[in-house]
């Protein structure tokens, strides 16, 4: 990992075309989803798009049936059904729609609190013990990334711990094969030039000798969570790291 996590990432999501890796040597294969009641990827997008640029009324129905597909996933279902009930008021009153910013929510809606007095403190797990979190409860802290020093001392504690996170593949390395990979809570924001911050991104590495495919999807990745400022020059690039040990479709 080196600088280019900085300055290469923003500008892969910033549209530049995403490869589609071939299958090699993996540590857990990345299967074909299984086929369920649910709408792609690129359709999730589509509807992200449409309310991005406050086209509500493409949005919405659109909207609802991402909701639908989320049905069984509580917090992305709430999730979604705010950003319906934000398209319905907008549609209901053109004024209020003019003063909306709707990129504003595409980095925010659902974040745990990160102010000091009110983020959960983080426990570290028992050694054998695999925690589940999502990448904004790892990181509910509130972090300087240029001058950095100031992870709290209870996400320090993780540091060694297996855990299991969900999140969405941006490769970091090269076409043939993905070794290093940025796991981000969503690829949404991302599509409109929000870039997740670096307490909202993990580095992930797979088994030397070992890569995986490219899957456009929701990921689950399991493996040992390394918590440090690692440093490009003067360029803080990544405080979370994970060498994983199983990489596969998320349940949808």
């Amino acid at each position: 990992m080196d600088v280019a996590l900085r300055y290469i990432l923003p500008l892969m999501l910033l549209g530049t075309p995403m490869i589609v890796v071939a299958q090699t040597t993996q540590p857990v294969a990345v299967a074909d989803a299984q086929p369920a009641a649910t709408v792609s990827a690129d359709f999730e997008r589509r509807a992200m798009q449409a309310f991005a640029n406050s086209e509500w009324k493409t949005a919405l129905p659109m909207l609802k049936k991402v909701a639908a597909s989320k049905a069984g996933q509580p917090d992305k279902f709430q999730a979604i059904q705010e950003y319906i009930r934000v398209c319905e008021k907008n549609i209901a009153d053109p004024k209020a729609a003019a003063a909306f910013d709707p990129k504003s929510m595409l980095n925010t809606l659902g974040d745990p609190p990160t102010a000091p007095d009110k983020r959960k403190v983080h426990q570290r797990p028992a050694d054998a013990a695999v925690v589940d979190l999502t990448i904004k409860q790892l990181g509910n802290f509130e972090y300087d990334s240029d001058k950095g020093g100031n992870i709290p001392a209870d996400v320090l504690t993780l540091n060694g711990a297996k855990v299991r996170l969900n999140g969405y593949m941006i490769p970091l390395d090269g076409a043939d094969r993905v070794t290093n990979f940025a796991l981000v809570p969503t690829l949404l924001a991302c599509c409109f030039g929000s870039p997740p911050s670096l307490q909202h991104t993990v580095v992930v590495r797979t088994p030397k000798g070992q890569a995986v495919s490219y899957f456009p999807d929701e990921i689950v990745c399991e493996g040992t969570l390394t918590v440090q400022e690692k440093k490009d020059e003067e360029f803080i690039v990544s405080v979370f790291e994970l060498d994983v040990t199983s990489v596969k479709p998320a349940v949808r």
